[in-house]
């Protein structure tokens, strides 16, 4: 097995461009939040992992740490940044310059830990920092975006910003609940929202597709829509071995149980067209007013 510099020092094949494509080069980044309602899911392990998988598919992929003031993407991917979206907010560095190489590639902006501003930001800290990420979108193929647990001030945003959600719960019923939450108030503020839900760290699959119906069951009823749902990862020791030795599970362990149902997941085709009317982050300051 390579162990993970060895695995830093490869790069994945970028896909050939079509014509079409080519006269789409410079189209903003597609924009993905990866979210939950509560903490617990697994909700950075799949952003991650995600994030790796399109990256090794050809992309050019940012990961966006947004977990304010609890962020651990940088641990998960085995980095250690000199800089994180704090000292962007506060205008220390530019975005680009926070950025971090991380495996195959991709890219890892660091959120805030321990950061009071990052958890509780004003309106106007948000739109500074939200302005000084839009040029990101210029660079990027997929910005994927993680989200704290919950329905915070800046994921609200975020959420009425953009066209894609990939929702991460499990099996229990407090996490249900929570998801349900944060799918209701997600609908909300943004109708056209396309939502895949991923039940992750399910005992097996009976207990996955009971949770799966129960979420969709409820949507139905007290909202007349429900998410698409895009798969289940079951309980697997491999992603706990991962996580200690800092390397994502498709890397680490990619015959895994674990890593093939992410690698499935990774291929959800709304990622592939996941891009709004207009700039992203645009969007997300208009939200904020």
């Amino acid at each position: 097995m390579l162990n993970r510099f060895q695995f830093s020092r490869l790069r994945p094949r970028r896909r050939q461009s079509t014509p079409a494509q080519e006269s789409q080069a410079k189209a903003p980044a597609r924009v993905v939040c990866i979210a939950s309602g509560k903490g617990g899911t697994g909700k950075s392990v799949m952003a991650s992992n995600l994030a790796v998988a399109r990256t090794r598919m050809g992309e050019k992929v940012l990961l966006v740490d947004f977990d304010a003031g609890l962020a651990n993407a940088h641990l998960l991917l085995g980095l250690a940044p000199d800089y994180d979206l704090g000292h962007v907010m506060e205008g220390r560095v530019s975005a680009r310059d926070a950025l971090v190489e991380g495996p195959l590639g991709l890219r890892l902006l660091s959120g805030g830990v321990g950061r009071d501003a990052l958890i509780n930001p004003t309106r106007r800290e948000l739109d500074r920092l939200f302005k000084a990420l839009r040029p990101m979108e210029e660079e990027f193929d997929l910005i994927i975006i993680d989200h704290g647990a919950g329905m915070g001030y800046s994921t609200v945003a975020h959420l009425a910003a953009t066209s894609t959600l990939i929702l991460v719960t499990n099996h229990e019923v407090t996490a249900l609940s929570d998801g349900y939450a944060l799918y209701k108030r997600a609908m909300m503020v943004n109708k056209t929202l396309r939502v895949g839900l991923v039940v992750n760290r399910a005992p097996d699959e009976r207990l996955a597709q009971a949770a799966r119906e129960r979420f969709c069951a409820a949507s139905q009823r007290f909202l007349g829509l429900q998410p698409e749902f895009i798969g289940w990862v079951p309980a697997d020791p491999a992603v706990g071995h991962s996580v200690q030795s800092r390397v994502p599970a498709i890397m680490h362990a990619p015959e895994s149980p674990a890593a093939k149902a992410i690698s499935a997941i990774a291929k959800w085709t709304p990622l592939d067209h996941a891009r709004t009317t207009s700039a992203f982050y645009e969007r997300a300051r208009k939200a904020l007013r």
